[in-house]
């Protein structure tokens, strides 16, 4: 379970957001640009801190204003998927994907490296480097960076966004199958 009630001040903005959503499956924040949407991504990873408030996941609070705790973003265990791919260009796909789960001890895996390739169908791309990728090839290796973390949650701020219509089409069959696959 998402609990999440908080405040934040951006500049003019205001932003005063309070819901609460199963874990399990794919949950949208839908919005005009400008609502929040990312704002709120941001607070759940750790990225941007709310003034006030709290954001509790699956029963272990991530952030509580009143009682000053807020769990920095390498502790809170959740996999982020930004808008633009953020691959490491000197490293490989291989590399790319090998540094996520370099982050979670061993025993604490809950993903291998070949579930997510096979998931993925990026087998073919482990060689190449990060320019030699389309953009679907390279969201699709961001995604399985990011599940190799063995996330509780894996946040995506929209991850079609900078794909054009063929990219988009390749990617969203492989975000629908990994709610089924990894829930």
């Amino acid at each position: 379970m998402i609990e999440i009630d908080v405040t934040r001040r951006l500049g003019g903005f205001r932003l005063d957001v309070a819901f609460s959503t199963d874990t399990q499956g794919i949950t949208a924040l839908f919005g005009r640009s400008g609502a929040g949407k990312t704002c709120i991504v941001n607070m759940l990873a750790g990225l941007l801190t709310p003034e006030r408030g709290r954001i509790v996941i699956n029963g272990q609070v991530l952030f509580d204003s009143n009682a000053r705790l807020d769990v920095p973003p390498e502790r809170r265990r959740l996999g982020y998927v930004f808008q633009e791919s953020r691959l490491f260009p000197h490293l490989s796909v291989r590399g790319n994907l090998e540094y996520g789960m370099r982050l979670v001890p061993q025993r604490e895996r809950r993903i291998t490296f070949d579930e997510v390739v096979e998931i993925l169908g990026i087998g073919a791309l482990l060689t190449r480097r990060p320019h030699r990728l389309s953009g679907g090839e390279k969201q699709r290796v961001t995604i399985g960076r990011a599940l190799l973390t063995s996330p509780r949650l894996l946040l995506m701020d929209e991850p079609l966004a900078s794909l054009d219509g063929a990219r988009k089409n390749e990617i969203l069959p492989f975000i629908e199958r990994l709610s089924e696959r990894f829930a």
